[in-house]
């Protein structure tokens, strides 16, 4: 046994053992030192069996026998076959979807599907460019979650700027590097602004592409979102959410008490309090906005309103039993 043990060995071992590698260690210089099984056992408060077994692993394996052994299983006949994961993560990284819907495009349980996805390592979506499918940052989240009883009992308002597509396409249709072809440097391409409200209870949304987000722009779109809400069921709007930007809170007052709406305003530097509206945005984004290649602004606008119509009418939602938002309510038209 030609082995020297020193106390700088960086010894790693699972919390709940008894014995250290470096307690192990010691058994065995112990044992050299001439010490019986029996005075290491007491000595230790460890059993002679114990003692006997890692003086066993030591003489049949060396230094590599004190260290812990993995406890996975040689042989796991349930776990999922390997060309099923393989699908599982193509298709995650393929189209980005959810684990709910891979799961039942696949017909296999969401669960199974997590796991899979922690056990290649793959991110979660909040985390990856919603066009490249590169890991991007962390995201955060928040333990405090709530929904309303009724439809129309509170609406989520906010606003996403887009910058807008040139004609022939952008960086995203050309590349980084060739940039937009044909484009005019000296000319802003300027912004989109996606004015969004949803429905805190049934996540019904309405949006509309608008030129600014000026308070004019910002208190007509609640009489047009009111309109369409009545026509899926929501008759009454009795509160609206918004952060506290100049145009919600100084524009909506006469919009808001025309229909006996109470205006309501998240706490300044908080935007998960309207956290509802904020991931519709995301879903916008990633969904509507950047899900496919546009080469022009008006294509991409015009493909709102069909897609608006998938969100509301047919896409599984998790947080109300993988169902679509208009599942909750009873449409008067």
């Amino acid at each position: 046994m030609s082995d020297v043990f020193t106390t700088k060995e960086v010894l790693v071992s699972h919390p709940n053992a008894r014995l250290t590698v470096r307690g192990r260690q010691l058994i065995v210089e112990r044992s050299r030192a001439g010490w019986s099984q029996a005075h290491i056992a007491a000595a230790m408060g460890i059993s002679r069996r114990c003692v006997r077994r890692w003086l066993d692993r030591y003489g049949s394996e060396g230094m590599a026998g004190l260290h812990d052994r993995s406890s996975r299983p040689h042989h796991s006949p349930r776990r999922t076959p390997p060309d099923l994961e393989a699908r599982v993560v193509r298709l995650r990284s393929r189209e980005r979807l959810g684990r709910d819907v891979v799961a039942h495009r696949l017909g296999v349980a969401p669960r199974t599907v997590s796991r899979i996805l922690v056990r290649h390592g793959v991110p979660h979506l909040a985390r990856l460019d919603p066009i490249t499918g590169q890991l991007l940052r962390a995201s955060k989240t928040t333990a405090v979650r709530y929904e309303r009883a009724r439809p129309g009992e509170l609406v989520h308002m906010d606003v996403k700027k887009l910058g807008r597509i040139p004609d022939g396409g952008g960086w995203r249709a050309h590349g980084r590097a060739s940039g937009s072809i044909g484009r005019d440097r000296t000319t802003r391409v300027g912004f989109d602004y996606v004015h969004s409200l949803v429905d805190d209870h049934s996540r019904l949304a309405y949006s509309e592409v608008l030129p600014d987000e000026k308070g004019a722009t910002c208190a007509a779109l609640p009489e047009r979102a009111i309109g369409y809400f009545g026509a899926h069921g929501i008759t009454r709007i009795e509160r609206l959410l918004t952060d506290n930007a100049w145009a919600y809170r100084y524009s909506l007052a006469q919009v808001c008490a025309s229909h006996r709406i109470s205006q309501r305003f998240i706490k300044p530097h908080c935007p998960w309090q309207n956290g509802k509206v904020e991931r519709f945005n995301r879903t916008l984004q990633a969904e509507w906005a950047y899900r496919q290649v546009f080469t022009t602004d008006d294509a991409r606008t015009v493909a709102l309103d069909p897609w608006l119509e998938h969100y509301n009418t047919q896409r599984r939602h998790s947080a109300i039993g993988d169902r679509p938002p208009i599942s909750r309510l009873a449409p008067t038209s």
